[in-house]
């Protein structure tokens, strides 16, 4: 039985998100059938299609009472909107359901595991969290009469017993569950705690996996972990980090390498790295794929520059393009989802390019493209090379790479913004002195830049008028170009 705030809101989103123009929405990334959208939520496989869930409120651009969103796609690419899954419509999960994940049973049922948010009596600002599940069929989901199945009961004595959220679930190789989530001590500390259950129902803790020692920002958000080529893999955004290199300052994403201990409690480090070094990047989630790779989505918007968007967009929010993860000498690497490269056409090549001055090159534009370059010096040293994006007689964004100091600089305030928001980042790319190799991905309203076949990335929205199509090329001194390019079409 769908209940009358769910059925309100399925009767909502089908009217106003039909009226959406295609024209006024990215043409291969995910946004919110209407209004907000955040976290993505429940990425997982079911009856032979991808199902991405995502937080929603679907009654403005902002956030509020959360609800899950939900699409499905077959490709990664094209995005085909269902109705809404959960709404804040329970005893468990009156003042929001929150980020959280999906496996399918052995009954073949799809089980959702998210945060059920009531708030706290004694203030408006405390809001109690705790996991709860539903059932359903790809469509329609039933939540369960014992929600929550796991609360502040369950926890470590010293949780603050407020913050306590984003389940991600998996199957373990014994054929029982286990499941990850983040709370907080009583030091304000983030951390990753560890579940156990025979049935995916019933769960009991079993440790903490990692904690925070306070240098890595405060909360944790958005734990994943997984084994993959031959390692274990824990991916979670941290809030307000300090910045320390490639990590910039507020929300960030960290990509942790390492090992189980002995007993399975704990999560050894070996290597940490940021996933993705752009202004839009955050909360990702995985899936292990039928075929055997691993793929992420993420969240592509930034808490500190959520009041940006343009008016005549109905929604704020949108996804990454989904990616292939691989480890590497202990080292996480992203590319696009190989399914882009169906969306091709057009190819224009060329090699050898001698680089200099200011130009642009015949064929090398558009506003949905897959650009690859390799950039490399010559005899006559450059000192900077620019790529101006999305460019025109007004607008363009950069690119700007300076091999003496091995940098990369996104800057969009060219883009057309009028806000004060942070509109440039800089990284430091190892080996980058001599050479650079890009692939970006752009779409109507997003730049996404993988660095060195994957070994970073660099993720970045713009929202510049679609007519500004330019490509156009600075060299301070002379390099050398290798350029594939691609038009990115439906």
């Amino acid at each position: 039985m769908i209940s009358h705030t769910l059925s309100n809101v399925r009767r909502y989103e089908a009217e106003e998100g039909d009226k959406v123009s295609p024209e006024l929405r990215p043409l291969f990334h995910l946004t919110p059938r209407i209004g907000w959208m955040n976290d993505p939520n429940g990425f997982s496989q079911y009856k032979g299609k991808y199902h991405l869930f995502y937080q929603y409120y679907p009654y403005g651009k902002l956030w509020g009472r959360m609800h899950w969103g939900h699409a499905v796609t077959e490709d990664l690419l094209h995005w085909e909107y269902l109705p809404a899954a959960l709404a804040p419509d329970s005893f468990a999960d009156r003042d929001g359901c929150f980020s959280g994940s999906a496996i399918t049973l052995e009954d073949g049922k799809h089980l959702l595991m998210y945060t059920g948010v009531i708030q706290s009596p004694d203030s408006e600002k405390e809001f109690f969290q705790r996991q709860c599940i539903a059932v359903g069929d790809g469509v329609d989901y039933v939540k369960q009469i014992n929600n929550p199945v796991i609360e502040a009961k369950d926890l470590p004595h010293d949780s603050n017993g407020l913050d306590f959220r984003d389940p991600k679930i998996w199957k373990e190789q014994d054929g029982t569950y286990g499941c990850v989530c983040v709370d907080k001590d009583m030091n304000d500390h983030g951390r990753i705690l560890y579940f156990k259950s025979n049935d995916a129902f019933s769960w009991h803790f079993h440790s903490i996996l990692l904690e925070n020692d306070g240098s890595v920002g405060k909360m944790w958000e958005c734990p994943d972990v997984f084994e993959l080529d031959g390692k274990k893999v824990l991916l979670f955004s941290p809030q307000d980090m300090l910045k320390k290199g490639n990590y910039p300052n507020g929300n960030s994403t960290i990509a942790m390498i390492g090992e189980f201990n002995d007993d399975g409690t704990r999560f050894l480090p070996e290597t940490k790295q940021p996933i993705d070094s752009g202004i839009d990047f955050y909360a990702t989630q995985t899936l292990l794929a039928e075929d055997g790779r691993r793929i992420m989505v993420a969240w592509m918007q930034n808490w500190d520059t959520i009041l940006y968007t343009e008016k005549k967009i109905p929604w704020l929010g949108q996804m990454i393009v989904p990616r292939e993860l691989s480890v590497k000498d202990n080292r996480l690497y992203q590319l696009p989802a190989r399914e882009i490269e169906a969306l091709r056409s057009n190819p224009v090549i060329m090699n050898d390019v001698e680089a200099e001055g200011v130009f642009s090159l015949d064929g090398i534009d558009g506003r949905t493209i897959d650009l690859s370059l390799d950039i490399r010096q010559t005899e006559l040293k450059f000192q900077r090379f620019e790529i101006r994006l999305a460019q025109n007689d007004e607008y363009y964004t950069s690119l700007v790479y300076r091999p003496r100091e091995g940098t990369l600089e996104f800057d969009r305030t060219n883009s057309g913004t009028r806000r004060a928001v942070l509109n440039s980042r800089k990284l430091t790319v190892e080996d980058g002195r001599e050479s650079l190799k890009l692939r970006i991905i752009m779409d109507r309203y997003s730049v996404e830049v993988f660095i060195n076949d994957g070994r970073e990335a660099f993720t970045n929205c713009i929202f510049t008028p679609l007519d500004a199509q330019g490509i156009g090329f600075i060299v301070d001194g002379k390099a050398l170009l290798d350029i594939e390019k691609y038009q990115l079409d439906q």
